[in-house]
């Protein structure tokens, strides 16, 4: 049987790590955004928004926030803003919480909720859902939900894997003849542009921006800069010890990888799926 990866082990021990340090936590942000494409792909996007200046964006929701990093990044790119943070992990409200009132960070918000459970009506001007949607079994009603939260005009930015390979799926297939996919705690393994886009213009959006991240040069920063590390620390946290080394020898090529994709055009295909719709 073949191993497949599970994040929420290693999230815990390295929130455990930075968890009542601001400065390690702010190390931490800075090492998510090294070394996570789907950072690089968010950032740039959300910095394309406010560049734009098409709308103020006084109210924004993180619809599942996660470490925060997201929120942290908003909060800068938009002092003015109000932001509402949001998770069903109270660990890691609490965290976020404790993080944000020691460095003085005024404009977030953070709340225990379910987003499937959510009733906002017209409140906020943009909504950054990252990661999520993968995670959740009625996409559908959130995406609703999403729809309702919105004031009219405002936007919803959704990063989430496609059907393309985004888990692995392939993998564990093969091996178990499981849904699961290489990532333990999805629920699906990916969407199509076809469903993605169809529920959530069923929901009521208008589709403003469609693309695919992860093309040929993120699968090979994936699987170099993320998948065998992750393994790694899978089978024993002792290889924490060893990641350092490790990368020391394969960041500069992850970086590359990196570059090269984010700057790619006109990508047909890929593992991931950032989409921008508007109300």
């Amino acid at each position: 049987m073949l191993p497949y990866l599970q994040y929420d082990p290693i999230k815990n021990t390295l929130a455990r790590l930075v968890k009542r340090t601001p400065l390690l936590r702010k190390i931490f942000y800075k090492l998510l955004g090294l070394i996570f494409l789907r950072e690089w792909y968010v950032k740039k996007r959300i910095q394309r928004l406010k560049d734009s200046k098409v709308e103020n964006l006084d109210s924004i929701l993180d619809a599942g926030s996660g470490f925060g990093q997201y929120t942290y990044f908003m909060a800068k790119q938009f002092p003015e803003g109000k932001i509402l943070s949001v998770d069903v992990k109270r660990d890691q409200i609490e965290d976020c919480k404790y993080f944000f009132s020691k460095i003085g960070l005024r404009n977030c918000e953070f709340r225990i909720e379910d987003l499937t459970k959510m009733e906002y009506k017209n409140t906020f001007d943009f909504i950054l859902s990252v990661d999520v949607m993968e995670h959740i079994e009625d996409d559908e009603g959130v995406m609703r939900r999403f729809y309702n939260a919105l004031k009219p005009g405002g936007r919803v930015m959704i990063n989430t894997p496609s059907n393309l390979g985004g888990s692995d799926v392939e993998i564990l297939r093969s091996a178990q003849n499981d849904k699961a996919g290489f990532i333990g705690e999805h629920v699906r393994t990916g969407y199509s542009k076809e469903e993605i886009c169809g529920k959530l213009e069923k929901a009521g959006f208008e589709i403003e921006s469609f693309e695919y991240t992860y093309g040929k040069w993120g699968r090979m920063y994936w699987k170099t800069g993320i998948k065998i590390p992750m393994l790694m620390l899978n089978k024993s946290q002792i290889f924490f010890l060893v990641l350092p080394f490790y990368y020391l020898v394969t960041i500069w090529f992850v970086l590359l990888f990196m570059v090269l994709d984010v700057n790619e055009k006109n990508k047909k295909s890929g593992t991931g799926i950032l989409v921008t719709v508007k109300k």
